[in-house]
């Protein structure tokens, strides 16, 4: 047992490290983006000062190239706005580091590897057009969204900006952040009692896992999806920083670096219903393409079904199953498949779910939606429905 306490606490230790490496290199590049903007701010003022001096000393102005007066006409003096401009970025600086934020790059600024942090091949915008439609008759969602990735099109839209809690639909976010802070699928966790208590609590939905199941970190990336395991979900959070509230952390800087902060935010890696912890269908559509973009997630949202390794109860694994997958492939939704999803429910955001599919034509499409009245497949119903009248 010590020994197990040992190795949790070095791998804690080792996750703080390198977040706290991962922190200052950010802190860096923005300082540096910064001081780049404030030289430019700064020779700009410099020939400003030039030009009101040679004025002040009855010199010709200088003239652009459109041949007009550039000699400033502002009260406001050029050392004032130099200061000003100084006083702004403390001022801006300060309120970051008030509120625990990481100084990072802002607007798909390009980070030192190349490459927008998580965006590659991910436009994560979409918007209504002349074939924007309402959900077909039968759709009881409060919030639907269709969308067409490939044309950035919104195709079929209900309150899809609207705030709204997204239930277990949380764990795809879940499973993004973990999977970018993950090197090993074979390592391995052990479900605590606290977790389990969690579970019990708030009457989550688990994979099968008990208190003391030593299991594969790829075993708890199915288990977060498939069968919506919450201990599963929190077995990697507690992997990957030590503890749920950490990995929210991680969570949130993520929608931020997606441009979902304002709209989107967490509370917990599960779930569960808080006040605080809301979406948007349109988010979900978002985050949902920035899950497809990486490769082991879109393996692990794309299995129909998956066998955990021996566990002390079930030395033969555990089997799970993506019973939306299973349940649409049964249903008609055109010329083309659905390949990937994730359900939620809770009392306070009802039936729920984001799926992704392909049409015959190659096209790619997401769906959301949530707030519908009824059993705990009638997801399934409102997406096939959706899928085969717009689905090309």
């Amino acid at each position: 047992m010590g020994e197990q306490y040992d190795e949790e606490g070095m791998r804690r230790v080792a996750w703080a490290h390198r977040k706290e490496r991962m922190r200052k290199q950010k802190r860096k590049q923005m300082l540096f983006r910064r001081l780049a903007k404030v030289a430019g701010a700064v020779a700009a003022v410099l020939v400003l000062v030039l030009v009101v001096k040679g004025m002040m000393h009855g010199e010709k102005p200088v003239e652009d190239k459109h041949g007009t007066g550039s000699a400033g006409t502002s009260s406001t003096s050029p050392l004032a706005t130099l200061e000003n401009l100084y006083g702004e970025m403390e001022q801006t600086q300060k309120a970051q580091e008030g509120n625990g934020a990481d100084v990072q790059g802002q607007d798909g600024e390009i980070p030192e590897d190349g490459n927008p942090a998580g965006t590659a091949g991910v436009s994560g915008r979409y918007e209504t057009s002349g074939n924007t439609a309402a959900p077909p008759d039968g759709v009881i969602s409060a919030y639907v969204i269709f969308v067409d990735i490939d044309g950035g099109e919104i195709l079929v839209r209900r309150e899809e900006k609207t705030r709204m809690n997204p239930a277990s639909m949380t764990k795809i976010l879940t499973l993004l952040v973990a999977a970018e802070h993950i090197d090993n699928l074979d390592d391995t966790y052990t479900i605590t009692s606290d977790i389990m208590d969690y579970c019990l609590l708030n009457d989550c939905s688990t994979a099968g896992f008990e208190r003391g199941d030593t299991v594969t970190i790829r075993d708890l990336l199915y288990g977060t999806i498939l069968p919506s395991g919450a201990e599963a979900a929190l077995g990697l959070a507690n992997y990957v920083s030590g503890s749920q509230e950490d990995f929210v952390k991680l969570m949130n800087e993520r929608l931020e670096e997606m441009g979902l902060s304002e709209t989107t935010h967490f509370t917990n890696c599960v779930g569960v219903y808080d006040a605080n912890h809301y979406s948007t269908a349109y988010d979900m559509a978002v985050i949902m393409e920035h899950v497809l973009a990486n490769e082991l997630c879109r393996e692990v949202m794309s299995a129909r079904t998956y066998t955990t390794g021996s566990t002390a109860r079930h030395p033969e694994g555990i089997e799970l199953s993506n019973w939306f997958i299973r349940r649409i492939e049964d249903k008609d939704v055109g010329n083309g498949k659905v390949t990937c999803a994730k359900t939620g429910y809770v009392v306070q955001a009802k039936q729920c779910a984001v799926s992704y599919g392909e049409g015959g034509s190659g096209k790619r499409y997401i769906c959301v939606t949530a707030g519908a009245e009824g059993g705990r497949f009638t997801s399934v119903g409102e997406h096939a429905k959706i899928y085969v009248k717009f689905m090309k």
